[in-house]
This record gives C-alpha cells, structure tokens and sequence, in this order.
C-alpha cells in the first residue's frame, strides 16, 4: 500500500534540506520525482544525488509564486510524463524580524513563497489529478502554524494559513478523490534552521530540551510520512496537519 511506483511527483523547493528530504523518500517508494525551484544548477545537483542512487527524478526550473511560470511547469510536467499524481508544496522562506520591524515587502515576499504558492500550484495541479482518477496534495506547514514567535509573524501567519487552505481543498477536492494534508515539521536540521540558530540566541538549547526525542529532526525524518501521505495508505486520510517534531508540541 506504500508503493509509488508509475507515480510522478512534483516536489517544489526539492533541491534542499525537507524538500529533498521528501523527495528522496517518494522516490525510494517508486514515484518519479520533479523537483521545482528557481535555482536550476542546485536542483540539477538535488536530481544528480538522486539519480546516482538509482531513483527516478529530473527537474524543472520555476518560480512559483508566479501564476504563469507555475502554470508552464505544470505544462511542462504533463508533457514529459503524461500525468501528475502528487504535489508537495514545500517552497519556503523565513524573515526574521518583528512586526514593527517588518516592511510589507518583506509581508509579501513571506506570504507570496509560503502561502500564495501553495494556492497557485494546487490549483494548477487539481485538473490533471481529477483526470487521472485523484491525487494527494502535501502543503509544508511548520510549528509556527500551532505556536507564535516574536521573530516571526509573516512566517507563522503564512503556515497557520496554509493549515487553512489545506482543510478547505480537502473539502473542495473530495469528490475527485484527491487528498490534501499538511505536515508540520517541527525544528529541522537545515540551511534555514541553521541561520536560525545563529539569528536567535538560546534557540538550540531551547529546542533540546523541550524535545522528547532530545535532538533536532534531519530532513530524512520526513520521507516516512512524505510516503504515507502520497500512497494509498492515506487514501481515506484528509484535511489533517500532522506534526513530525519528536514530541515537541506535546512536551
């Protein structure tokens, strides 16, 4: 019920840290990963990692906070391979700043990335799923859509919302059998999360020891639950926003 294979894959942002982490999951259960970004010489090396393993994966260069670059890359996937089962919107960017501080460009750049994105890809994505029979949608929240931070409010406003937008698509999209779910990581070893460690004093020491399993998260952690959502597994699984934090948001 795990097996992806004949399954294509569209992961944005798959060229690093959770994106990739996720992407090579689905891969490794079958699926032919795209991976989407706006940096095509990290995402050819993101797709060389991968097919150096065997896996199935090629990339697409894209900007997706861009309705028509988004609605090409769709395009452009179809064309290569006929169809699109499973969107993971992962594309994300963090400004660390609080609200006083923070410009609406900073506002809007935040929310185009997180959020906007999210919207222009699924909406992208839903015909050529309703015409394959159905499909899974996987939006990228955060902790921050549970919890709030002084450095951040264009981030947690961005991934509370996304929570939102993926329980009102799974709602919409149930009848043409399409499941939509978010995944909310909790503090994941990353590029992003590492500039985080540096930006925000005590942050690693505070992350430890709230955390059950008493280390921060790889971006390999999320391949399981990348696969569950992806697969038949979850086929009667929607609208939910699963954590994978090791026990951070129950301690």
């Amino acid at each position: 019920m795990f097996d992806l294979t004949g399954k294509i894959a569209i992961v944005t942002g798959g060229n690093g840290g959770i994106g990739l982490g996720m992407a090579q999951g689905l891969a490794l259960a079958g699926a032919h990963v795209v991976i989407v970004g706006r940096d095509a010489s990290k995402s050819a090396a993101a797709v060389g990692t991968l097919t150096a393993k065997g896996l199935r994966a090629d990339a697409v260069e894209a900007d997706v906070t861009d309705e028509a670059a988004v609605q090409a890359m769709v395009g452009e996937v179809l064309r290569r391979h006929n169809a699109l089962h499973i969107l993971v919107n992962n594309a994300g960017i963090n400004i660390r700043k609080a609200a006083h501080e923070l410009t609406l460009q900073d506002w809007s750049a935040v929310m185009d990335t997180n959020l906007t994105s999210a919207f222009i890809c699924s909406r992208a994505a839903h015909a050529p799923m309703k015409s394959a029979g159905g499909g899974k949608v996987i939006n990228i929240g955060s902790m921050l859509s549970i919890f709030g931070a002084p450095y951040a409010p264009a981030y947690g406003a961005s991934k509370g919302a996304v929570v939102q937008f993926t329980r009102s698509i799974a709602t919409a999209w149930a009848a043409d059998n399409i499941q939509c779910n978010a995944v909310l990581p909790g503090w994941i070893d990353t590029e992003l999360t590492r500039k985080a460690r540096s930006d925000v004093p005590g942050l690693n020491e505070r992350v430890l020891g709230r955390t059950p399993a008493g280390r921060w998260g790889a971006p390999a952690d999320l391949a399981g639950i990348a696969v569950f959502l992806a697969s038949s597994a979850s086929d009667f699984v929607t609208g939910t926003a699963i954590p994978v934090d090791g026990g951070y948001s129950i301690s």
